[in-house]
């Protein structure tokens, strides 16, 4: 007798391109035992290249570009996808994810998960009462929730009106022998001439949007040459990443005359290695579901700085493994980057703790278990 297929999930997300959401759906198909689930991948928008990282050739990635199709031809895109692939269950994430969900019920989908990653500036804090309202309309079409951090938890249970026991809550996970302290070659990925020996390198990833808030590190960056001009001169700031706000960015780092000591270094492949050139990483969102990029920078044992907001403060031991300072708060940001530069010993304990606390508490394998248990018994 033929051996039948695992269940299918079919994850649907808004863009599959650079980001740490969409760093955790790729590191959870990939990491999850192939004998207990197929994956597919719906993007209600579009996909990039990113799309390479998904390992297994199997795996079905559909791009359905609402934008330009409309919301009601996507919506029969998406029963049309459902009943041609049949999924055991459809695992949807954030508000564009929800459009999937009706169309999902209607091609016979019986069990859904839907998934609260962050937050964008459309509501930063989670105040805005239409998405709330739109979340709430569609709770009776869902299994099971899940979110990356106790703070998202608690809007879905206090704003929304989720009960408690329909929600799991799962930490992202970091792959800690990927992502882990540098060798001897950790100044690598930097320009020659831009960061040459004895240069301290304060770095940030993440996509340029408003949300992630680079300009405020732009601003802390600057002051600390104002008020500390020879450590100043050693200290250059690189922002990794793409995204509307790019030309904004650089266009400040010129007014701010920062411009020289700062290195847009775009979308890149290679963060590992651009973690293991930085000897702080800051974090200066307004606003943060669970970020993969700080998780990221702790398991590679560098010193972090982050903001009160969201699931940072469930990450970083202030004092211990980083520092948290209030969002949009450049003189404090900038008073937290000169006490890391200025103090080498400092930042190696902090870098030593922030390691061992992401291999303790956010493992890449712990959180794939925490995603397998779940589907499993809905799929029971």
């Amino acid at each position: 007798m033929a051996r039948a297929d695992p269940p299918l999930v079919l994850h649907v997300i808004h863009h599959l391109v650079t980001g740490g959401m969409e760093n955790g759906l790729v590191n959870l198909v990939n990491a999850m035992p192939r004998t207990a689930f197929r994956h597919a991948i719906a993007c209600i928008e579009d996909y990039s290249d990113f799309r390479s990282r998904v390992a297994d050739e199997s795996v079905e990635v559909v791009a359905l570009h609402r934008s330009r199709i409309g919301i009601w031809r996507l919506r029969r895109e998406l029963y049309r996808l459902c009943r041609r692939l049949n999924p055991a269950i459809v695992h949807t994430r954030n508000m564009s994810g929800l459009d999937a969900l009706l169309p999902a019920r209607a091609a016979g989908v019986r069990r859904t998960v839907h998934g609260e990653h962050g937050w964008d500036m459309g509501d930063i804090d989670g105040t805005a009462r239409r998405p709330a309202l739109l979340r709430r309309l569609h709770a009776p079409l869902v299994n099971r929730y899940i979110t990356v951090s106790k703070d998202l938890e608690r809007y879905l249970v206090q704003r929304v009106g989720i009960a408690p026991a329909r929600i799991t809550q799962i930490y992202n996970g970091v792959d800690t022998t990927r992502f882990a302290p540098p060798g001897a070659t950790a100044r690598a990925p930097l320009p020659a001439d831009f960061a040459p020996e004895g240069t301290l390198v304060v770095g940030t990833v993440g996509r340029i949007q408003p949300v992630k808030d680079q300009a405020t590190l732009l601003r802390a960056f600057a002051a600390l040459a104002a008020k500390a001009p020879a450590l100043a001169a050693r200290a250059r700031l690189v922002i990794v990443g793409d995204g509307p706000s790019l030309a904004t960015l650089r266009a400040l780092a010129v007014t701010l005359s920062v411009d020289a000591s700062t290195w847009f270094a775009g979308s890149r492949t290679d963060v590992p290695e651009m973690l293991r050139a930085f000897d702080v990483f800051a974090l200066p969102s307004l606003n943060e579901g669970i970020s993969n990029t700080l998780l990221e920078a702790m398991a590679t044992g560098v010193p972090v700085i982050a903001t009160t907001v969201g699931g940072n403060v469930e990450l970083v031991d202030s004092g211990t493994t980083g520092v948290l300072v209030p969002p949009g708060d450049a003189d404090a940001l900038s008073v937290a980057l000169e006490r890391y530069l200025a103090d080498a010993a400092v930042r190696a304990a902090h870098g030593r703790h922030a390691r061992a606390a992401a291999m303790e508490r956010f493992s890449l394998p712990a959180m794939v278990a925490g995603y397998q248990r779940l589907y499993e018994a809905l799929a029971r």
